[in-house]
């Protein structure tokens, strides 16, 4: 060989759980669906709207953990884009020199 290494594109995946799921999208779901079960059992299921009330915090956080493409998953996304929405816009340029100002003195 000549010297040249190339890293395998599935590094990171080596990091997360089953390969897809980092801890806290696990509990996340977990909670999700934990509060779907409790919502199940303690409130009576007698209409279509109440059992997708029941059932809606389970599938908002199976949503939120769901893998993408180029993105780690759905709440990766939406944090992303609201920094992007949030933060300032107009960077200002600084110049590859903006840490090395050496100042001179007048005579």
């Amino acid at each position: 060989m000549d010297q040249q290494y190339l890293i395998p594109a599935n590094t990171k995946r080596g990091q997360l759980i089953l390969g897809l799921f980092r801890p806290f999208d696990l509990y996340l779901f977990g909670a999700g669906v934990l509060v779907s079960f409790l919502l199940i059992a303690f409130l009576p299921l007698t209409s279509t709207a109440v059992t997708v009330l029941c059932v809606s915090p389970a599938i908002i956080t199976g949503f939120l953990v769901m893998p993408v493409p180029y993105y780690h998953n759905m709440l990766t996304i939406i944090i992303e884009g609201y920094e992007f929405l949030t933060t300032r816009q107009k960077y200002r340029w600084k110049g590859w020199c903006y840490k090395n100002v050496v100042k001179r003195k007048k005579h």
